[in-house]
């Protein structure tokens, strides 16, 4: 029986855009390099990326992640 490798998955670099494999033989996949690999590992690191989210309410207990109950 033989096996037919099949052919790497072509993508873009998220850090640069150069095309790169998606392959398990890409150790920075789904990067180019290391070099982009760390640069969006620092991008993360310095808060770049953020997810828009709605203002809390006052009742809201940061805490916890519940709205605050006011005991009776």
């Amino acid at each position: 029986m033989s096996s037919s490798a099949t052919p790497a998955r072509r993508v873009r670099c998220p850090g640069c855009s150069k095309p790169c494999d998606y392959a398990a033989t890409n150790p920075n996949r789904p990067f180019c390099s290391t070099r982009c690999k760390l640069g969006d590992l620092g991008a993360w690191a310095e808060e770049r990326y953020r997810v828009e989210a709605a203002p809390p309410r006052e009742d809201d207990d940061p805490a916890d992640g519940e709205p605050s109950r006011t005991p009776s």
